[in-house]
């Protein structure tokens, strides 16, 4: 290999690797408070290194945000790809997608209690918004293909947005629950999980899904 090239090669690593320290620092930190308390100097403080070292990577807070919460959205999806969900028949789709989802964000705590802390009080300027929607757009197509195989017309988002919203509300209420180990309080979760999947299939033929249309 040519030692530029090989030289080249290094620095880009190590350039990488520095990217990736920051934003894991970056994403404790969202975790840890309110998303517009989090400061420049916090994340800076939390990864050991000077603020000025994160301006040569990122341009603001926002934006290292945005950078954690699109890592964390594309592992989503590659953990609901491995579902198979389009292979899945009737309503195995949805008991699928329940465990997988509440697998994901119990296993990765830093990224649902980030997500929490950004849904109850974070804005973003459009441009950084608009990456976040592409992005979720993606994961409720994940959950479009559920409902698909079991009613195959009719605004299917609406069902997606529902069954998110009531997996997220699980999540938010059952996570540290007090009194109980972490394993009980997944099972529990997932058993509350297959509540939701029930009252969804008993009912998903009768749901106006247009109705907000109209």
């Amino acid at each position: 290999m040519n030692p530029r090239k090989s030289f080249s090669h290094l620095k880009e690593q190590e350039r990488q690797a520095r990217k990736e320290h920051i934003v894991a620092a970056a994403e404790r930190v969202f975790a840890s408070k309110p998303f517009h308390d989090v400061h420049i100097r916090d994340i800076a403080r939390e990864a050991a290194i000077s603020p000025a070292l994160i301006y040569r990577y990122f341009p603001d807070q926002q934006a290292l945000f945005v950078e954690a919460f699109l890592q964390n959205g594309a592992r989503i999806i590659e953990v609901l790809d491995g579902l198979r969900l389009e292979d899945a028949t009737g309503t195995q789709g949805l008991d699928r997608l329940v465990e997988g989802f509440i697998n994901y964000l119990t296993e990765n705590d830093l990224y649902f209690k980030m997500l929490v802390n950004f849904m109850l009080e974070g804005s973003l300027t459009p441009e950084m918004l608009e990456r976040v929607k592409a992005q979720d757009r993606m994961i409720f197509d994940r959950f479009d293909i559920v409902f698909r195989k079991i009613r195959p017309d009719g605004s299917l988002r609406v069902l997606s947005h529902a069954l998110f919203a009531s997996l997220s509300g699980i999540l938010i209420s059952f996570r540290n629950y007090p009194d109980k180990t972490p394993e009980e309080l997944k099972n529990y979760m997932k058993f509350l999980g297959r509540v939701i999947r029930d009252m969804i299939a008993a009912g998903i033929e009768t749901i106006d899904v247009n109705s907000l249309h109209h």
